[in-house]
């Protein structure tokens, strides 16, 4: 009977655009099924059971690491990294590709905060012991290292694997596949109640805030407030600034008519924060952007001070951000 494999497709987002890409398209043509988290609401901590199930009806995981460890969960792990132990603790057949040359990796795709680089590190170190894995250095020669590595391992380890069910030749095959159709619908049924659950909980806890005491424990738009911005260049550098919450908020609200993702305000506050301290523009080539623990302080107080809504959402490239 002739089969499909699901192969679970497990890396940072942003950096990796392009080689998620070329990676899909290869599992496409292989005639594997990809489940890539663009398409499921993976950002969020009371989705882990949802993704846990995608990767369940999985036959195959594969991880792709770059320069970036990616958004933590509650336990200070990655989701990635989740994922990863995850598949491990379920037995899936796993195939790592790691980045050649880490050093190498653009500043814009790599991770600049120790913390997260020591993270990262330490991630890769785990994953890529005691195992076979394979090094790329481009999008084009990692998908071709994927297409090798799957076809080898779909041989050495056969999976269950997916059939049309006009090939089923079985009453128990063709309830094998109502049953997983079942199971797929209710974990989307259960996904979309735990998106409603959350915004409703979200909500309630900002109208508590502001109704405490008065607001006696919030900031006043007038007090000051200090966070580090980091400037890329030729060479890398970060500064602390002191702004007052009104500032802080003048220098976004431009900008929240086109409902932008976290990393947007980052760089709009970045930018205006330097404008700010060093009294010029920012040069060609240049960036800044606001620390991303300070930013998680900023977007609390703004939220609770009733000026922003914050929500996670699908973005115009298909994937979930805040």
């Amino acid at each position: 009977m002739e089969k499909r494999y699901q192969v679970f497709v497990s890396s940072t987002y942003v950096d990796l655009r392009e080689e998620r890409q070329k990676v899909v398209q290869t599992l496409m043509e292989m005639d594997c099924i990809p489940a890539v988290m663009e398409v499921f609401p993976a950002a969020d901590e009371q989705q882990w059971e949802f993704i846990k199930k995608i990767i369940d009806d999985c036959d195959y995981y594969l991880l792709i690491i770059g320069g970036r460890y990616g958004s933590l969960t509650s336990e200070g792990v990655s989701y990635t990294e989740k994922e990863f132990d995850y598949a491990l603790s379920r037995e899936i057949p796993v195939l790592v590709f790691v980045h050649a040359d880490p050093a190498a990796i653009a500043l814009g795709k790599s991770d600049i905060e120790p913390q997260f680089r020591e993270k990262l590190e330490a991630f890769r170190m785990k994953a890529t012991t005691g195992r076979l894995v394979k090094q790329w250095s481009s999008a084009a020669e990692l998908a071709g290292l994927v297409s090798l590595s799957l076809n080898k391992t779909i041989k050495t380890h056969p999976a269950i694997g997916w059939a049309r069910a006009t090939h089923a030749n079985s009453s128990e095959t063709l309830m094998q596949l109502s049953q997983t159709q079942t199971r797929l619908e209710s974990a989307l049924r259960e996904a979309a109640a735990l998106q409603q659950e959350v915004s409703v909980l979200r909500d309630q806890a900002n109208r508590s805030t502001r109704s405490d005491n008065g607001g006696a424990e919030l900031a006043a738009l007038s007090d000051p407030f200090s966070f580090f911005v980091e400037v890329t260049s030729k060479y890398r550098s970060s500064f602390e600034i002191s702004m007052s919450w009104a500032d802080i908020f003048a220098a976004v609200a431009p900008r929240l008519q086109e409902h932008p993702n976290e990393l947007v305000v980052r760089f709009a506050l970045g930018q205006a924060a330097f404008h700010c301290s060093k009294n010029a523009k920012l040069d060609s080539g240049e960036s800044a952007k606001v620390s991303i623990t300070d930013i998680e302080t900023i977007r609390v107080q703004l939220q609770a001070l009733g000026l922003i809504q914050v929500k996670y959402a699908q973005t115009t490239m298909k994937s979930m951000a805040l």
